[in-house]
């Protein structure tokens, strides 16, 4: 068993691994799920009679996640880091093993709300166990470890989600409920590791936990999140819109309040934001996680959608943006560990995510798969350069003392970017693939392909081509494609064109968006001003200068 002296900066590479192998397996647990579930979402909203209502699963997860996480980290400060993590273990088991039991999407979005209360302790908890282990700079190079779990877990999800999504049974069990079972054996593993190697001693100290703090929180963000998702459905000045904008507001305002009163002992402390540098990382890691989340969503919706490809397939073609994450990541690690310089990697990768989002919104139903293959790429190795080194950046903004919070505090803004990132541009997309679909019918009914299927006697008499033939007759609806866009793959290729073509565009409006928010990260980083990283894990840097 390895004790770990929290911050005596003395530990060997044996015990430094030792740590690690509970610390990866873990974030193996959450980095498995934000990929696995990625290429399957599309096949469980099918079966699930929902494909609309996906962003309800994806959000509820990413809300429960985002708000947990400053919470995760200042209990940890307080009370220690071990017996958080433990429980972010378990939470996440019992969340992953509801979801299989799941009837409706609304039900599977209880349970995935369960399942990211626990995921929000695996992933900041995690990176804040080995800041106080080792220097920043030190740290850099042990980013390879951790994007080894990433990028392993990236490969391996879409591939795995879209294999278990693509069948039809396993065990008797529908196959897409195994994307949620597989977390439970890997989950007790991870307790078991975590339980045996994982021991931070701790010292005691006075406090108070900030529970009206985490209320206040909860109640300004999830009604705002609400209406993200909702208010082009509801209308933005409706009644309900509107009533999500004051609760929001009124929520968000008491929560800075409670924070000042709190001082130190807050979720987030207030005083963390006087360093602009700090304030600065916050939000840019904010907008990329707009664009990121948001981006990467998108993919697998016109992989599978638009191009027809199963969900397996969708996983491995999906492989190219992790490699470019891996890649981008290990580089800027390497680098920053040699050198202490950490400012151009944001700009780099925020400046390549930008291009790959304009580029991405140009492809179309008759785009040669190797088109969003290279923009994937272009994609994930802009990201690799941001996502570890913003949130070193943060840590090594700050006095060690208050690791655990800025650690979670950075989590948090990047998840809050990526949970609005999700449900606006999932709004956006599915708001707009009815007028999208029904311009598409406008164009194409009157083309020789398309009248030819109409009196073409094996596409009438086929059953599977009815739900088109049926919305013709009422005048070019959506056939229930945003229940169920199964059908797609299985009607006359001739009719299945307007739909595809309508996805195509509402897709590509979702990239261009993208692509402008990405703008926005792009200048922020500009600000960043630059503090060199520390090389030690004393607290000499009650210190850090207020730049």
């Amino acid at each position: 068993m390895v004790k770990v002296e929290a911050g005596n900066g003395q530990l060997t590479h044996r015990q430094i691994l030792a740590v690690l192998s509970g610390l990866m397996i873990g974030m193996f647990l959450a980095a498995l799920d934000q990929t696995i579930v990625g290429t399957s979402i599309r096949t469980i909203a099918d079966d699930l009679q929902g494909l609309s209502l996906q962003a309800w699963a994806t959000t509820a997860y990413l809300i429960t996640s985002t708000i947990s996480t400053p919470i995760y980290g200042k209990l940890s400060d307080i009370y220690g880091r071990r017996p958080f993590y433990l429980a972010a273990i378990t939470i996440f088991v019992v969340g992953s093993l509801a979801c299989t039991f799941s009837t409706s999407m609304y039900e599977l979005a209880a349970f995935r709300a369960l399942q990211g209360l626990g995921a929000g302790g695996l992933m900041s908890l995690a990176f804040t166990i080995i800041a106080d282990m080792m220097p920043p700079r030190e740290r850099a190079k042990y980013q390879g470890y951790f994007l080894a779990v990433f990028g392993t877990s990236s490969v391996l999800g879409p591939v795995i989600g879209g294999f278990l999504a693509g069948t039809d049974t396993i065990l008797g069990i529908t196959g897409w409920r195994w994307v949620f079972l597989v977390n439970v054996p890997i989950g007790f593993i991870a307790l078991a590791v975590v339980w045996r190697v994982l021991r931070l001693p701790h010292e005691a100290h006075d406090h108070r936990v900030d529970y009206w703090g985490a209320l206040f929180l909860t109640m300004g963000i999830v009604p705002l999140l609400i209406v993200a998702e909702q208010g082009r459905e509801w209308g933005w000045g409706s009644v309900g819109s509107v009533s999500c904008y004051v609760i929001g507001l009124v929520g968000v305002v008491l929560f800075i309040w409670v924070e000042s009163k709190m001082g130190d002992e807050a979720l987030i402390p207030l005083k963390l934001f006087r360093t602009s540098t700090f304030t600065m990382i916050i939000i840019a890691g904010f907008v990329v996680g707009i664009g990121m989340f948001g981006g990467i969503s998108m993919i697998p919706q016109y992989l599978q959608i638009v191009k027809g490809h199963t969900p397996t397939e969708a996983g491995l073609l999906m492989i190219p943006m992790t490699l470019g994450i891996m890649v981008g990541s290990i580089m800027s690690g390497q680098i920053t560990s040699r050198t202490g310089r950490y400012k151009i990697f944001p700009i780099i990768g925020t400046a390549l995510m930008v291009v790959a989002m304009f580029l991405f919104q140009t492809v179309d139903v008759d785009s040669s798969i190797w088109q969003p293959t290279i923009y994937m790429t272009i994609f994930g190795f802009g990201l690799g350069n941001c996502m570890q080194t913003l949130t070193i950046a943060a840590q090594n903004a700050v006095p060690t003392r208050d690791l655990g919070v800025a650690t979670a505090s950075a989590t948090f803004f990047r998840q809050m970017g990526g949970t609005v990132g999700v449900a606006v541009f999932l709004s956006i997309l599915f708001s707009t693939v009815p007028d999208s679909i029904k311009d598409a019918f406008t164009r194409i009914v009157p083309t020789p392909e398309f009248q030819a299927a109409l009196k073409d006697p094996a596409v009438l008499g086929n059953p599977v081509n009815k739900p088109v033939l049926d919305a013709l007759q009422g005048g070019g609806g959506n056939a229930g494609v945003l229940q169920d866009s199964s059908f797609l793959q299985q009607v006359d290729p001739r009719l299945a064109r307007p739909f595809l073509e309508g996805f195509a565009e509402s897709i590509d409006a979702v990239f261009l968006t993208g692509a402008f928010v990405m703008v926005v990260a792009f200048v922020t980083t500009f600000f960043i001003k630059e503090i060199p990283l520390r090389t030690t894990t004393s607290d000499n840097l009650d210190s850090v200068p207020h730049v």
